[in-house]
């Protein structure tokens, strides 16, 4: 079964649109960079629903053993990890 796997994103306040802009282009070339991915989406929340959460980014996997190679994956990790250090994340994974 296909799987989402979405990420909002809340940058701190002390990053500034440079670093965030960074941060994007990096996720942004996360489709060339690990083979599991499927389709990746991203982009600014034009809403005041999401509760501060500015960024949203949806990541497809063909399955749930490929959202688990990505997880590990060194280029995730190298991407994900700074992202952490200057953002609020929250994740959630579903099947479809």
């Amino acid at each position: 079964m296909p799987v989402e796997h979405m990420v909002w994103i809340k940058f701190n306040p002390s990053v500034d649109e440079e670093q965030i802009n960074e941060h994007l282009a990096n996720l942004g070339t996360l489709p060339e960079r690990v083979p599991a991915i499927t389709a990746l989406r991203l982009g600014e929340n034009f809403t005041n629903r999401a509760v501060g959460y500015q960024y949203g980014l949806i990541v497809t996997f063909k399955s749930r053993q490929a959202l688990t190679k990505y997880l590990s994956h060194p280029e995730h990790l190298a991407v994900a990890n700074p992202l952490k250090h200057d953002a609020e994340v929250m994740v959630m994974d579903f099947e479809y």
